[in-house]
């Protein structure tokens, strides 16, 4: 069987943040290392800097992947484009994957290592909200794929296949506007509230009252979904182990499924026993190894059986 027969058995495999179980997440070195593990797809979060630019960073934050602190909007490209994103790792980067001076990414520098691929490839961006440029954000993301050669109609830049996801339901509704509803995920999760204030650090109040804003955007996603305003839904692994009836219910109704961040193998047999289409994952050579072996039957059927959580 070939690559391209047996990706069509098996559920797709995006690489969270590029290999990010191997490489600092969203570097040159991570992404290289995906497309070497033969990744269907990789994942990237965008923000804007203070100048515009689209880059690939999941904290709106600089203090966790970088050696700078504060705002990433706060900065320039060329600002960032100083700081070391990979040294926090702490994995030596081969030198065929760059030096640490080049670990940084803007999202056009992706689209071109993506479009050197020599093969078919998916790239998920996901818009991340708040913003402190609000729905900007999505404009400069569009007008920069434009500018490369994006087809908005079949959401193509060559032999990239193009999509997009965000939490946030105005995000979604703007991309609506410009984009086919097949090239669009609406993530959700569930929005725990104690959880938010650990994670947040936020006392009861403060905490409270962001977790219910979150808690209204995971419903008003999970209405999109209901309507079919969108034709992909993104769930988090936890949220399909829990809502079972809601994903059956989704799959039978045509929507096209991409499920983070799927690292676990049971959780990979459930993805597969469910017939999941598409899977983010740390560590996608690993996963797409145990994908091209037989479904381990005892554990997608003990999966797909289990009580929501």
């Amino acid at each position: 069987m070939t690559a391209d027969e047996s990706a069509l058995t098996r559920p797709l495999v995006y690489a969270h943040r590029g290999a990010s179980a191997d490489f600092a997440e969203h570097t040159r070195a991570a992404y290289l290392r995906a497309l070497a593990d033969g990744a269907d797809g990789v994942e990237c979060d965008v923000h804007l800097t203070r100048d515009q630019h689209v880059v690939l960073l999941h904290d709106s934050n600089l203090d966790r992947t970088s050696d700078g602190t504060g705002p990433v909007a706060e900065r320039t490209v060329d600002q960032l484009r100083q700081m070391d994103f990979s040294s926090w790792k702490g994995v030596r980067i081969p030198e065929a994957y760059g030096p640490r001076s080049e670990q940084f990414l803007t999202l056009p520098d992706l689209l071109d290592l993506l479009g050197a691929a020599g093969r078919e490839i998916g790239l998920a961006i996901e818009l991340k909200h708040p913003s402190p440029y609000q729905l900007r954000l999505e404009d400069r993301v569009l007008e920069v794929l434009l500018a490369e050669g994006w087809d908005a109609a079949t959401s193509r830049l060559g032999n990239i296949r193009v999509t997009f996801m965000s939490f946030s339901p105005d995000s979604v509704r703007h991309l609506r506007k410009s984009v086919p509803g097949e090239f669009i995920c609406q993530l959700v999760d569930d929005v725990n509230v104690t959880g938010i204030r650990e994670e947040l650090g936020l006392g009861p109040f403060t905490g409270s009252a962001v977790a219910n804003v979150m808690k209204a955007a995971q419903l008003e996603g999970e209405r999109i979904l209901n309507e079919g305003a969108v034709e992909m839904a993104g769930p988090g692994i936890d949220y399909v182990r829990r809502h079972p009836g809601t994903v059956r219910r989704w799959l039978d109704s045509g929507r096209r499924f991409r499920v983070w961040t799927v690292d676990e193998d049971h959780d990979v047999e459930l993805c597969r026993g469910l017939g999941i289409h598409e899977i983010t994952t740390n560590r996608p050579g690993q996963v797409l190894a145990q994908l091209r072996q037989p479904a381990l039957a005892s554990t997608s059927t003990t999966t797909q059986s289990q009580p929501p959580l």
